[in-house]
């Protein structure tokens, strides 16, 4: 099912932007068209012959998509266009892409399109801007109309309810992953420490000695060959100490890592949201009055206060989670649940009540 969107502006630099706007949030570009109020302007077209304006073609569709020339809506859009002014639409097969282009286009100030042909006509009043039409597509195997500038027939058309509204229900996902993240370490400083040391040697040392006597004798023959010059020399040594130091490793750090796996449980909680639908009958409020009052009325009190037990036993029976179960299952939890809302009243006193209004929209 094909939706349309149309967008009336007085000002081309207003539609533009918004058309501007629709194409930089993700709408493609042959569903986004932009048309003059005059219909000889040229722009893209809605499709057909080549010699037909978008101006002259949006006037067929809008023919088509409001259910003929006689219809009010496309008069109106047709007598915007003749007085100049500038139209927009879009087009998607999802509603909700719809109303997420005319959150766009409202800002952008459009036209209230009703209010101008009260102006125009003195018969039109009231109204929204813009006007989302749903539309059932089917397509014809006959041939284009008017020289081609309609490929297909639209099949009728609908006008979407001024007061639809849409419930979202929402729920979370829990994605969990990983990333790497620092938890500290070692950082190793490799530095020279001098230490004092202190050994003992023993050393050698030589010293000549000269000594000088007085000797009186006769000189022996065999000494006379020392009767002569002659030279003597005596050296003195010592010893002393020499130092050498060499390297030695006395012990190895080894620096590494280790890699170990460690499984986590992850503990969260995720929200959701639930739709409780409770059907309501005219004469509800009416056929319980009439039940307090053959059934709990002489116990003292007054139907107010057994309304809510009615309004409760109807609701529960159409929610998600007690729907479709016997009421002797759903029993205790709807005790907690009630006792849990209404701290004040006691179950045993309303639950008669609770029960007929299950019942009620069960049986």
């Amino acid at each position: 099912m094909e939706h349309t969107l149309v967008a009336v502006f007085d000002n081309r630099g207003d539609a533009v932007q918004a058309l501007d706007d629709l194409l930089g949030s993700g709408y493609a570009r042959q569903d986004v068209r932009l048309s003059d109020g005059d219909a000889d302007t040229s722009g893209n077209r809605v499709g057909g012959a080549a010699d037909q304006s978008l101006g002259s073609s949006i006037k067929h569709f809008f023919t088509d998509l409001f259910g003929g020339e006689r219809s009010e809506h496309a008069r109106m859009y047709s007598e915007a266009m003749e007085r100049g002014h500038y139209l927009l639409t879009v087009t998607s097969t999802t509603e909700h892409e719809i109303e997420r282009a005319a959150d766009i286009v409202e800002r952008h100030g459009p036209l209230d399109i009703d209010e101008h042909a009260g102006q125009w006509q003195g018969a039109m009043q009231g109204g929204d801007a813009m006007r989302a039409q749903t539309l059932s597509q089917q397509s014809t195997s006959g041939s284009a109309q008017g020289g081609g500038a309609q490929g297909s027939a639209m099949g009728g058309s609908q006008q979407r309810a001024a007061d639809t509204t849409a419930i979202p229900v929402i729920q979370e996902e829990l994605r969990v992953g990983k990333r790497e993240v620092q938890r500290g370490g070692v950082r190793i400083y490799q530095r020279i420490v001098e230490t004092p040391v202190s050994e003992s040697i023993g050393l050698r040392e030589e010293h000549v000695n000269v000594q000088r006597r007085a000797v009186d004798k006769m000189v022996d023959p065999a000494d006379i060959a020392a009767f002569q010059e002659n030279t003597i020399e005596l050296r003195e040594t010592a010893e002393e100490a020499v130092v050498e130091k060499s390297a030695r490793m006395v012990e190895e750090v080894i620096v590494g890592k280790e890699v170990t796996q460690r499984q986590e449980q992850i503990t969260d909680t995720l929200r959701h949201t639930e739709v409780d639908i409770e059907q309501l009958a005219p004469d509800d409020d009416a056929y319980f009055r009439g039940h307090w009052t053959s059934n709990f009325s002489r116990e003292g009190g007054s139907y107010d206060d057994y309304a809510p037990a009615y309004r409760y036993g109807t609701s529960m029976a159409g929610s998600a989670l007690y729907r479709g179960r016997p009421w002797e299952e759903v029993e205790p939890g709807l005790r907690t649940d009630w006792e849990a809302r209404n701290p004040g009243s006691a179950w045993e006193k309303m639950k008669a009540a609770i029960r007929h209004g299950w019942e009620r929209m069960t049986s």
